[in-house]
């Protein structure tokens, strides 16, 4: 219980520093550029996402937040983000959305890379 009202706090706390980056810069349009890797990878709730679309390719919000164990919100708020620096991509079917892991991001396919390279490590 300690531990997961724990990753509440922090992922709280990331996404009001995420929101705290895109006001401080309203009038600048944000590029996939602007985001670094630490940026990307400073939220448990992030790599989760990004390791299920790698896994397999895309989904829907609820299925993500499923396979991630996160809320639907905290969900939306981070693909929102990812789709933002580049590395998933938005697809409208009337209500529903669907995410796509954007494979052809040579920094999504790095990541994609990199989550097999653990994967694969920690099997032994």
């Amino acid at each position: 219980m300690y531990k997961e009202s724990t990753h509440s706090l922090n992922e709280n706390k990331a996404e009001s520093i995420e929101d705290e980056f895109i006001e401080d810069y309203p009038e600048k349009e944000i590029k996939a550029n602007d985001f670094g890797i630490e940026d990307v990878l400073s939220s448990r709730g992030r790599i989760l996402i990004l390791k299920t679309l790698a896994e397999m390719e895309e989904l829907n919000i609820s299925a993500i937040a499923r396979v991630a164990n996160l809320n639907h919100s905290t969900t939306t708020q981070h693909l929102s983000f990812l789709a933002k620096a580049g590395l998933v991509q938005e697809k409208k079917f009337g209500r529903i959305k669907i995410f796509r892991y954007k494979i052809e991001n040579v920094k999504a396919r790095s990541l994609k890379r990199l989550f097999e390279i653990w994967r694969n490590e920690n099997k032994f």
